[in-house]
């Protein structure tokens, strides 16, 4: 589940990228929640998975839609408006630095040595790819964008350590369909407050990007990582998603023409490696965990069939 997020998500900033030629954030973000909304509807009935929310399911319901669906992705997207391709997705992407500590303080879990050295590996790549002493903070325009990316990777971060600390009922395909909803609901009015109704033709390309963007970068993307952070830690969640700014950059250089820089490769080794060295062992601490506590994940065991 984690590798789909990373391969969907890889792709999508740059899709996004594309996207917001033609369109403001808001209606981007927006018109891809309605549609996925619709795609996911649809699919849920068609399983016969299409459950009502229960009560104590509403927090983890509330907290995903405003978090990351609404907060994380609006915020991003603005930064994307305003800053390029590479230097937003590596800014998204230093959840890590805010997910340790929050997992340590409010989950209890343990920051084991291969942990720490992978989630330092992480960030060291990504300040490499950052390349701070290469910015231009005298454009303020480029100064509210990256501030703005930040403040989303924090959102990311609380979002992830509510996921893994939540005691879930129903699965997280049958809440995703009405976390969807719920931020179709609040971006949809958003955009038409915004003033900037789309002008742009829409030709098949933009029609083709949207469709992406909608059904993969969202409704099959946010199952999978909502899966994911609650069957993994959420140390090793943020750190196997560090893979996904390597992925988008890959792409971008090869799609948007964006150069290849030793900056790139240096970056590209650190992630990667971190990846490695923080995942290692995981499973095994997790099954000890639960021999420990005398936890059965009853969930997993659905999801799974």
């Amino acid at each position: 589940m984690l590798l789909i997020v990373v391969a969907a998500w890889g792709l999508t900033w740059p899709v996004n990228k594309q996207l917001l030629q033609s369109l403001s954030p808001l209606w981007m973000v927006a018109l891809r929640a309605a549609l996925a909304t619709v795609a996911l509807f649809v699919i849920s009935i068609a399983r016969g998975r299409l459950v009502v929310p229960s009560l104590a399911d509403v927090p983890i319901v509330l907290s995903i839609t405003l978090l990351h669906m609404v907060g994380f992705v609006v915020l991003a997207n603005v930064g994307l408006e305003l800053v390029s391709t590479g230097r937003t997705v590596v800014l998204a992407y230093t959840t890590p630095l805010w997910v340790a500590p929050a997992a340590r303080i409010f989950l209890k879990e343990r920051l084991t040595p291969r942990r720490v050295v992978g989630v330092l590996a992480g960030i060291a790549g990504l300040v490499a790819l950052f390349n701070p002493l290469a910015f231009d903070w005298s454009d303020h325009r480029a100064v509210y964008g990256n501030l703005a990316i930040v403040a989303a990777a924090i959102l990311w971060a609380a979002n992830i350590v509510h996921i893994r600390r939540h005691e879930w009922q129903a699965t997280p395909f049958e809440l995703l369909p009405w976390e969807m909803l719920l931020a179709t609901l609040i971006l949809v009015p958003l955009a038409f407050a915004s003033g900037n109704v789309p002008t742009a033709p829409w030709d098949a390309q933009l029609v083709a990007l949207m469709l992406y963007s909608a059904a993969v970068g969202a409704a099959l993307a946010y199952w999978a990582l909502a899966v994911a952070s609650r069957d993994l830690p959420a140390i090793t969640t943020s750190l196997g998603l560090l893979a996904t700014p390597v992925v988008s950059i890959v792409i971008a250089t090869l799609w948007l023409g964006e150069a290849v820089t030793i900056s790139l490769v240096l970056a590209v080794l650190f992630v990667l490696g971190g990846i490695a060295l923080g995942a290692t062992g995981a499973t095994t601490a997790r099954s000890a965990d639960q021999r420990r506590h005398g936890l059965i994940d009853h969930q997993q065991v659905r999801e799974t069939t």
